[in-house]
C-alpha cells in the first residue's frame, strides 16, 4: 500500500537559535501531517470516529539530517502499523526538498512513531476500533 502522503509547511518561527527547526517544533510538524490524516482524509473517506477521541499514548522520534526552514516545507510519509484492537501506530518520515524540486526520500531527515489510542470523550475511557476505522488504516498499511 502507498504511504499517506501530506506537505507540511515550515514557519520561519520554527527555527531555534541554530537555524534549525527544534524538537518541540518537529513533533507539531508530525501532528499537523498525523491530523490531516486521520481527521480530513479519514472524514473525507466517510470514517468520523477518530475526531470523536484520539490520545496519543508513545511517541518515539528518531533525527537523521537538521531541518532547516525553507519556502517548500516538508513532505511527511504516514503508514499505519500493528493494528490492533485498541491500539496502532502511525510511522512518519520526513522528507526534505532537494534542490531540483523533489524530495530527497533516499535520506530522511525524521523517522518517527506514535502510539495512537482511541478514546471515548464522554466515558472518558479507551475504546476499539470500529471496522471502518480498521479498513480506513488498513489502505495505509505498510
Amino acid at each position: 500500500m502507498a504511504p499517506y502522503v501530506n506537505d507540511v509547511a515550515v514557519r520561519w518561527s520554527d527555527q531555534d537559535a541554530y537555524g534549525h527547526v527544534n524538537h518541540a517544533r518537529v513533533v507539531t510538524l508530525l501532528e499537523d501531517a498525523r491530523t490531516a490524516m486521520l481527521f480530513d482524509a479519514a472524514t473525507k473517506a466517510g470514517v468520523e470516529d477518530f475526531a470523536g477521541g484520539l490520545l496519543v499514548a508513545a511517541l518515539d522520534v528518531a533525527y537523521k539530517r537538521p531541518i532547516v526552514w525553507s519556502p517548500t516545507g516538508v513532505r511527511v510519509e504516514m503508514t499505519a502499523q500493528d493494528v490492533r484492537a485498541a491500539s496502532f501506530h502511525v510511522a512518519y518520515r520526513l522528507l526534505l526538498p532537494t534542490g531540483d524540486g523533489d524530495w530527497d526520500e533516499a535520506k530522511p531527515a525524521v523517522t518517527a512513531t506514535t502510539q495512537l489510542v482511541p478514546y471515548d470523550l464522554t466515558t472518558e475511557r479507551p475504546r476499539r476500533l470500529t471496522p471502518v476505522e480498521r479498513e480506513f488504516l488498513a489502505s495505509y498499511t505498510s
